[in-house]
C-alpha cells in the first residue's frame, strides 16, 4: 500500500487537485485521472466534495489561506511602508520555494482564464483573492503615493501578475526579481 493510499481521501483528493488541476488545467483533467491520482472512488470525490467543481473550490480556499500566511509574515517582518509593498513579492518567492515542486503559474490566474466568469463557490474564492490584492496593494501604497496609491497599486499589481505569468514563458530567468524591479519603479514615479 503507498504513503497516498494511507491518507484520508479527503486529503488525497485535495493533493490530486493541487497536482493535476492547478498545472494541467481543471477541463483539461478528467475526474478518472483525478480519482486514479489520488487512488481514491468517485464516491469518496463525492462524498467530501459533492462535485469537481466543489474541490477545485476547497483546494483554492486552503491556497489562498496558506497564501495569505505567508504574505502577513513578510508585511510583519517588513520595516517600513516600502517593505510592506513590496513584501508580496518576497511572500511570492517564500511561497514558491516552500511548494515542492513549484507550482507552474498561479492557480487563481489558471482557473480565472478556465473559468471567466465562474459563479458560486469558485466565483467567490476567485473574488475573494482579487479583492486581497487590490486592498492590501491599495492600503500599502496610499503612505507612499498619497493621491497617487490607486496608480500606484495597479502598477505593482500588474508587475506581479507579469511575474507570475512569466513563470510559463520561462523568461526572464528571474521572474520575482524582475517583477519587484517593476515596483520599486513604480514606486520611485508615484513619490517622486
Amino acid at each position: 500500500m503507498s504513503t497516498l493510499r494511507r491518507s484520508p481521501a479527503r486529503a488525497r483528493l485535495l493533493r490530486a487537485a493541487e497536482g493535476l488541476l492547478f498545472d494541467r488545467g481543471i477541463r483539461a483533467t478528467p475526474v478518472d485521472e483525478l480519482l486514479r491520482h489520488a487512488e481514491a472512488s468517485a464516491a469518496s470525490l463525492y462524498t467530501h466534495f459533492g462535485s469537481k467543481e466543489a474541490l477545485v473550490a476547497e483546494a483554492l480556499r486552503i491556497r489562498l489561506e496558506d497564501w495569505r500566511t505567508v504574505w502577513d509574515r513578510h508585511i510583519v517582518e517588513a520595516d517600513d511602508d516600502t517593505g510592506r509593498l513590496l513584501a508580496l513579492f518576497e511572500a511570492l518567492d517564500s511561497y514558491r520555494g516552500d511548494a515542492d515542486p513549484p507550482a507552474r503559474w498561479c492557480a487563481f490566474l489558471a482557473t480565472t482564464t478556465e473559468f471567466p466568469e465562474a459563479a458560486g463557490e469558485i466565483g467567490e474564492v476567485l473574488a475573494a483573492e482579487s479583492d486581497l490584492l487590490a486592498d492590501r496593494l491599495l492600503r500599502f501604497s496610499t503612505p507612499l503615493a498619497g493621491a497617487r496609491a490607486q496608480d500606484l497599486a495597479d502598477e505593482v499589481l500588474t508587475a506581479y501578475d507579469g511575474t507570475l505569468a512569466a513563470f510559463l514563458r520561462g523568461r526572464p530567468e528571474s521572474p520575482i526579481e524582475v517583477g519587484r524591479r517593476l515596483a520599486v519603479a513604480a514606486i520611485r514615479t508615484h513619490t517622486a
